[in-house]
């Protein structure tokens, strides 16, 4: 099964090819390196940028504005912060015309913990992403995910922002890309550009389907009957361990997939919410201001009488930036155990 780097890199080259994606660019995006994930290996209209953020949202703007449809890489998300006044631009670019100008653009960019990145490769972007109207936020968890919100982001009119959680993108998926072939290796061979000399090296691309994925619509993962769990990225994979695990002890939790940070899918999670009684928000990113303190005020103001317990939110500790080794990123960050203690102790309060 395809990674999620592969996959991303599929979806691309469809939509080069077959949405009017017409440049893909951003700092070592280009040959010879196609990204520092390798998420742009080989496909036909990427290019390399100067290492300037400012530079790379405004060529962006520009480009779409001018009739192009191009899709820019902020080589991680730590760095897009002194981009905000021209992401708010963007954004409000169809409503201040009055519908008159689209700004088809999208802005891909890892994000969050995982592969040890310290202070200066680790931070989330949910949060601030969704302080900025006018942008759709997607955040996959598998790489069919990956796959078909990529592809859907590259058929919007207007700004998408594609956050890839970096810690998932060498996960083989459990779901196959229609078209890809069976075997891991032979999709190696075909799209992983070799070691060493590259520059004779092209791409030889299999005849995968496009797939579509709404933006907008959550994933429920797992049934469950006493609490519901809804997270994205990251800790969605841990969130369905946690479950799994949980079982045996006699807990059932249900697992969403947001998918979307925004707009996202209210009308899954209450639907959920209202079975459960019981809800517990889980993200990386910081614990104040977080994306999921506006899911749990809307869970109060909406579903109160519905609860048999206050919703609960597990996310990132507010501190300045993660730590290098293990054990401090473990302990800034939720995990495995710290998501199961937080579901069996939510399950287990009395309304």
């Amino acid at each position: 099964m395809a990674n999620m780097a592969q996959a991303i890199r599929m979806a691309l080259h469809h939509a080069e090819e077959h949405l009017g994606v017409t440049d893909i660019f951003g700092e070592d995006v280009g040959a010879p390196l196609g990204g520092v994930f390798t998420v742009t290996q080989g496909l036909r209209t990427t290019w390399n940028s100067p290492l300037d953020e400012r530079g790379i949202i405004g060529m962006a703007m520009g480009i779409a504005m001018a009739g192009g449809k191009p899709v820019a890489e902020i080589q991680f998300c730590d760095y897009i912060y002194n981009t905000i006044d021209q992401l708010k631009l963007a954004g409000a670019m169809y409503w201040s015309s009055a519908g008159g100008w689209n700004l088809p653009m999208v802005v891909k960019t890892p994000v969050g913990s995982g592969i040890r990145g310290s202070i200066y490769h680790s931070h989330s972007f949910d949060a601030v992403a969704s302080h900025l109207p006018g942008w759709k936020i997607v955040i996959p968890s598998t790489p069919l995910d990956a796959y078909g919100l990529m592809i859907a982001a590259c058929k919007d009119p207007n700004p998408v922002m594609y956050l890839e959680p970096k810690a998932l993108l060498r996960v083989p998926g459990e779901d196959k890309i229609p078209g890809e072939p069976d075997d891991a290796k032979a999709l190696s061979k075909l799209i992983d550009a070799p070691l060493g000399d590259r520059s004779q090296w092209k791409a030889q691309w299999p005849s995968v389907e496009p797939v579509e994925i709404p933006i907008g619509k959550a994933k429920v993962v797992r049934q469950g009957a006493q609490v519901t769990v809804v997270s994205y990225g990251r800790t969605l994979p841990l969130c369905t361990k946690a479950a799994q695990a949980l079982e045996a002890e006699g807990v059932s939790a249900e697992v969403i997939d947001l998918r979307t940070i925004w707009p996202y899918d209210w009308d899954t999670l209450k639907e959920s919410v209202k079975k459960t009684t019981r809800v517990l928000y889980v993200n990386e990113d910081s614990e104040v201001t977080n994306f999921g303190e506006h899911l749990v005020r809307r869970t109060v103001e909406e579903l109160f009488y519905e609860l048999s317990a206050p919703p609960r939110l597990l996310a990132g500790k507010f501190v300045p930036g993660i730590g290098l080794a293990d054990n401090l990123e473990h302990a800034t960050v939720p995990q495995l155990g710290t998501i199961a203690e937080a579901i069996k102790t939510l399950a287990a309060e009395q309304p």
